[in-house]
Order: C-alpha cells, then structure tokens, then sequence
C-alpha cells in the first residue's frame, strides 16, 4: 500500500488523524496565501510594489527587505496591517478600525508578505536597552533627523515616534535595524559608525517617545452626503486633460465659489481620522463601485496622503468610466493641512 493510499485510508476510518489534519491545513494555507496575494495586490501594491519592493509610492517602505523580514515577527506584520500607522500614509486596514478586511484576510496579507523572506529569522532579545536619552537626542541629530524628522513625526521616512510603531517594535527590533540598517534603501548600516552605546542611547530616546495608542473601532462612513459644494456656482477655472492641480489654486476657486466635489481617495481608517471638509470617502480600491453616483458634469479633486498613488488610481477609474471634469490635488493631504485649509474628522463630510 503506498504512503498516498495509506492516507487515504486513514482519513477515511480515522486512524491517523494528524495526516488528515496536515493535508487539511495545508489546503487551508494554500486559500489563505492565495486570497493574501489577491489583497496584496487589491491594496498593498499601489504604494508598497507588486513584489514589496517598496517605493511605488513615496517613501512606502520596502516589505521584501530581508533585515527586516528577519525581525518582524507575524504579530508585528499583522497588527501594522490592521492598525496601519495613524497620522501617516499607512492606512489600518482592519475593520475594527475603517479597513476593509477580517482577522483572516489579514493574516493572509501577513503569511504572503511573508512568502519574500529570504534570510533566516532573528531570535531578538525581549529585554529592554538601557540608554542615555538625553546623548540619544544628540546622536539622533547628528545621524538620523535629516530622514527621520527632528522629532520622529516629519522626516520622510519612517516616523518613529508614531504611536502605533513604538507599540510593537522592541528595543531589540529598534536596535538591529539602526545597525543593520535596510540594504538597498537610503535607510544604512550604522554598525562601525556608532558605538553600542550611541546606539542604546538613540534607542532609549526612541522610547521616551513613546504614547498611548488609542484603542476601539472605527465609525465607518455611511452613504454619501452632498457630492458637490458651492452647487450653484461657476466651474472653477480647472483645465480639462489637466491631471494635477496644486492645492492653492483649488482653494482659491473654492472660495470664489467654484462648484466642484472633494474625493478622498484612501481607506475609511484615514477619512475618520480627517478629511478635506465636505469631502466623501471613495476608496480608491472600490472606486468602480461609486461612479454611478458621481456626477460628470461637475468637476470632481481626487485627493489622498501619497500623494498621488491612491488618488491616481481613483482618476484612473472616473476616466476610465467617461468623466472629464476631474483632477488630483497635487501635493497631497498633508499639504492641504499644512496650508491651514479647512479639515474635518468623523464619518460624515
């Protein structure tokens, strides 16, 4: 009797349990790797890259990198997918906090970002680092705030004084990457160029950063509210073929009365958080899904944090679908807020 026929057999009478569990497991992995990669790609690799690579979008970090895939533990990869990074262009993608996937469809995104790993895992130190905060800041200065902000919350790069980060990277994860770094991005090896003790202090400052995360779900946005402002008024003076608009001229038409709608092109998790005012959620992974309620005859800004990846992805559809009157916000929604621009929090416009 072969191994195969063996199988079988014991499946059927219940003898050998663990082979039926093991062929049952693993079809079951095979679906979730499967609907991980169709997720991936549904929402992942517009910023990310279609293999990790990272950089598709400004700045979205490199998933595939093998250090950092050595230490990012599967609860460090799952719980930044669905928590994402609040106040950054890393949407949380769970439900409980806006996104659109269950605690399966996450782990599937997790198990095929997971599939890039080439390096063996590192076993890291679960005890903290004792440091010299105060010569961190220092150190930082010195070596780390031209991409990282001077306070960890403006550099392009990864903000690492962002809540949700400081949450579940330890000492030890902070510690390897500063010197190891991440091969093949701006982000070097700091190894040879600092001491262990630059290190421990720059890691103790990261830490007295840290905060509270905010915990509960996430109201999630209803049905559309008015689509158009100033409904009465003018177009504003938006060229047609036109893909970008800067932010200045947007409000200087808007305040002039110019009829036009707001499209906020990211994940409910990001409009809750704040959205231009009198702007509607349309994700630009379900854009197909609201064109019928969308009007053609007003102009339409697609707008999102990239800053044009998500809203790109959104005017890609409305065209697509034969609207005209549309455009981008060009520098993005950070720009609008750092303008002093009218913003607005909570589900509704």
């Amino acid at each position: 009797m072969t191994f195969a026929t063996l199988t079988t057999f014991a499946c059927l009478t219940g003898v050998v349990v663990a082979a039926c569990s093991s062929s049952s497991e693993a079809t079951n992995d095979a679906a979730s790797a499967e609907l991980g990669a169709a997720n991936y790609d549904k929402t992942c690799a517009l910023c990310h890259g279609k293999n990790g690579e990272g950089y598709a979008a400004d700045n979205a970090t490199a998933l595939n990198n093998p250090t950092f895939l050595a230490t990012a533990s599967d609860v460090f990869l799952r719980r930044s997918i669905a928590r994402g990074r609040p106040g950054t262009t890393m949407s949380a993608w769970d439900r409980p906090h806006g996104g659109p996937y269950d605690d399966n469809a996450i782990a599937g995104i997790a198990s095929y970002i997971r599939s890039w790993q080439t390096a063996p895992s590192v076993t890291l130190p679960t005890s903290s680092i004792v440091g010299d905060a105060t010569h961190g800041a220092t150190v930082y200065a010195s070596t780390c705030a031209s991409c990282h902000g001077g306070t960890g919350t403006e550099g392009p790069n990864v903000r690492l004084a962002n809540a949700e980060f400081l949450a579940i990277a330890s000492d030890a994860f902070l510690e390897y990457a500063i010197v190891h770094g991440r091969p093949g991005t701006a982000m070097k090896a700091f190894e040879g160029q600092l001491s262990a003790q630059d290190i421990h202090d720059v890691v103790a400052l990261l830490r007295s950063w840290a905060k509270p995360v905010v915990n509960g779900d996430v109201p999630i946005p209803g049905s559309l509210g008015p689509i158009v402002l100033n409904a009465d008024g003018p177009d504003p003076n938006f060229v047609v073929g036109n893909r970008f608009t800067p932010a200045d001229t947007i409000k200087a038409e808007f305040d002039r009365g110019a009829a036009m709608g707001f499209l906020d092109a990211r994940a409910p998790s990001d409009y809750v958080t704040s959205h231009i005012a009198g702007a509607n959620d349309v994700p630009f992974y379900e854009a197909s899904d609201y064109v019928f309620a969308l009007p053609k005859d007003k102009w339409l800004v697609a707008y999102c944090g990239c800053p044009h990846a998500e809203s790109g992805q959104l005017l890609d559809t409305l065209v697509a679908n034969g609207f005209t009157k549309v455009t981008i916000l060009d520098e993005g929604f950070f720009t609008w807020v750092s303008r002093g621009y009218p913003v607005r929090s909570g589900p509704n416009p």
